[in-house]
């Protein structure tokens, strides 16, 4: 299964966008400098006060639907 390492630094005030309505989907660059658009849902489990920081890897399958992400660290 098709896999991404992921470097995440979202400030709360950018994680707020998406809870105004006003984005869905986070951009981001895999560690191997593809572009990747998940969306946002997806990293509520990981949101704190000061947003969403760490490593996280991305599963997908071949067809490429999100599978899971998880922490790394």
């Amino acid at each position: 299964m098709p896999s991404l390492v992921l470097d995440i630094a979202l400030s709360a005030e950018r994680m707020r966008a998406v809870y105004q309505g006003h984005a869905n989907r986070i951009l981001l660059h895999s560690r191997d400098g593809r572009r990747v658009s998940v969306p946002a849902h997806h990293f509520r489990a990981f949101l704190t006060h000061e947003g969403v920081f760490g490593s996280f890897a991305l599963e997908f399958s071949a067809s490429g639907e999100l599978l899971s992400l998880r922490r790394l660290s």
